[in-house]
């Protein structure tokens, strides 16, 4: 079984400058990521996907392959995951003349993951009948009970179970989408136009590793928490 770890990884940031090759506790931002997946042994190779010269040689140092280089039409502020994955899948397999039989996806944003979660999602989706595994993590609030929107001009609770919540306990348990790890099958991935466009299963993991660098402010949070060896360890 062909098992491909796709990172995929862009010049431009506008949140953090060059945010995905960013030096954070002694190596760039990246590197994180790929030296994880080399540390999973079902997984067969690690491929970067990227429109960057600096970032691809950068990653080929921490021993990742970069197969081609990302079209600018697919580097752009506007341009959807979705649509990356499925040029990686496409220019892998021409290229190699082999299929892919699991993708997988580590966003390199999100550092704190671990090999044990890698290893426990893709076995999610080996036992699972379904199109897709993403990780989730507990949502810090809740439509049921603390998020509100504007309806008619007015505040109103975002989703109403017609009998008061009291208690945030008591409502139905939502998640946020982490953006950390993604396990699909790439027949899916090849006919589908979205992650939820067809059946697709949360792997939970704690909110503290599942934090994405999006700013100077993540930045800093990811940093602190990687010098604390305890949390950097779990």
């Amino acid at each position: 079984m062909n098992i491909v770890c796709f990172i995929c990884a862009r010049a431009g940031s506008k949140g953090l400058k060059n945010k995905n090759i960013v030096n954070i506790y002694g190596k760039p931002l990246i590197a994180w990521s790929i030296e994880q997946a080399l540390s999973v042994n079902l997984i067969d190779e690690v491929v970067i996907s990227t429109d960057s010269k600096k970032i691809a040689e950068i990653t080929k140092e921490y021993g990742a392959k970069v197969y081609f280089q990302r079209p600018q039409h697919l580097a752009s502020d506007e341009t959807g995951k979705w649509e990356v994955w499925q040029h990686a899948l496409i220019e892998y397999e021409n290229v190699n003349n082999k299929k892919v039989d699991i993708f997988l996806d580590l966003d390199c944003t999100s550092p704190l993951r671990n090999a044990s979660d890698i290893i426990e999602a893709i076995d999610l989706f080996k036992k699972s009948n379904v199109d897709a595994v993403f990780s989730i993590t507990d949502a810090k609030k809740n439509p049921y009970f603390n998020m509100v929107e504007y309806s008619d001009g007015y505040l109103k609770l975002s989703k109403n179970l017609g009998k008061k919540i009291l208690r945030r306990q008591d409502a139905p348990r939502v998640f946020e989408h982490a953006a950390s790890i993604y396990v699909l099958s790439p027949a899916f991935l090849r006919r589908g136009s979205g992650l939820l466009s067809g059946k697709a299963i949360g792997y939970e993991m704690p909110n503290e590793r599942c934090i994405d660098i999006d700013s100077e402010f993540d930045y800093k949070i990811v940093e602190f928490l990687l010098n604390n060896s305890e949390v950097r360890d779990v």
